[in-house]
């Protein structure tokens, strides 16, 4: 679809204009009538200085704010899975009943299937979506029946319960386990070795329950939108997409030909020609400046009439989007119908592909 794109802009203008014969600027009336077979609209546009304000906007490239709903503020709840560790101040034979030699983790008791551990003399303690506090608390009321005013502490000696994760292109997929430290998203993609050098971080996906939410996280790096930076709760799962380049195509009597990356910043049409060399004076047709432009509703052409130097602070004002192609003609001593009619298998070839894969 991309070469049926890249094609038929030019394909268009070269089958309604033989630059031996046809005055400036093109007629619109007379490119219809060299393309009504192909049921294309196309519409011509002259930028001169009373229009060209009405193509002066440039794209917004600050990025948008997410919609996704607030988590609000983290407070962790034990899950199954976690382990927990229980110190009982004054009697080891509680807080280490495996043994002085073991770690926390390996000496801890670890939340069962149904919610609950064992702990002695009090039997089954519920632990699953409380808090720390609310275990200990529960806890030092029914090991009081037992020890005079127990002094406990419960903490979380290792993280198994909650996690989310974290795919696409990063250098580190992962499963970021979810702790008492609120995780925020930048947080989960840095855990994950950041972003590759592929990535594009202004359309990051988290998909929360059966909702999917689109997060621009370079709004947030590059101008600070808090929103673009939420916290990640329990299951959610982040894929950082491939950049898609945005790019507009350079053709014709240009000194290098070439494409202009628009992906993070907005050109205009004189800078988009001046890095590319500019046009070659020996056959460029300065009047003959044309931007390709497809929509839905058909396919824009307008032409820069840049005979007069001048005229290149219009292109000053004119905001080259992407896909744009940007075709500069061959001066009236040749013919570029010879460029399109290379063109036209590929344009047939293209089409028919593109229709195949539709």
């Amino acid at each position: 679809m991309r070469i049926w794109m890249l094609a038929l802009p030019a394909a268009l203008l070269g089958a309604a204009c033989d630059v031996t014969k046809t005055d400036f600027p093109v007629r619109t009336e007379a490119v219809r009538a060299e393309v009504a077979e192909m049921s294309t609209n196309v519409a011509i546009v002259q930028l001169t200085a009373d229009n060209i304000d009405a193509f002066n906007t440039p794209r917004n490239l600050s990025g948008s704010r997410t919609t996704m709903p607030s988590a609000g503020d983290w407070d962790y709840r034990v899950g199954v899975g976690d382990v927990l560790d229980i110190v009982v101040w004054d009697h080891p034979e509680l807080t280490m009943p495996s043994g002085a030699n073991r770690t926390p983790e390996q000496s801890g008791l670890r939340v069962q299937a149904d919610g609950t551990f064992f702990y002695p003399y009090v039997d089954q303690v519920q632990a699953a979506g409380r808090s720390p506090e609310q275990i200990r608390d529960e806890l030092t009321k029914r090991l009081a029946d037992y020890i005079p005013d127990p002094q406990v502490e419960v903490r979380v000696a290792s993280y198994k319960a909650k996690a989310v994760s974290v795919t696409g292109e990063v250098e580190d997929p992962s499963r970021q386990q979810l702790t008492d430290t609120p995780l925020t998203l930048l947080d989960a993609i840095d855990a994950a070795g950041g972003l590759t050098e592929e990535a594009d971080p202004r359309a990051v996906s988290v998909r929360r329950g059966s909702r999917t939410y689109t997060v621009d996280l370079q709004a947030f790096l590059e101008h600070g939108v808090a929103a673009n930076n939420p916290l990640l709760m329990n299951g959610d799962v982040v894929s950082v997409p491939r950049i898609a380049l945005q790019e507009a195509y350079l053709l014709g009597q240009i000194v290098k030909p070439s494409t202009i990356d628009l992906t993070h910043e907005n050109v205009t049409l004189t800078q988009a020609l001046t890095r590319v060399g500019g046009l070659r004076e020996d056959q460029a047709d300065a009047r003959g400046i044309f931007v390709f432009r497809d929509s839905p509703m058909g396919i824009t052409v307008y032409q820069l009439d840049a005979s007069n130097p001048t005229a290149f602070l219009i292109g000053t004002r004119f905001v080259v989007l992407p896909q744009d192609v940007i075709y500069v003609t061959t001066a009236p001593l040749s013919r570029w119908n010879r460029l399109i009619s290379s063109l036209l298998p590929t344009i047939t070839t293209a089409g028919a592909v593109g229709n195949v894969s539709e």
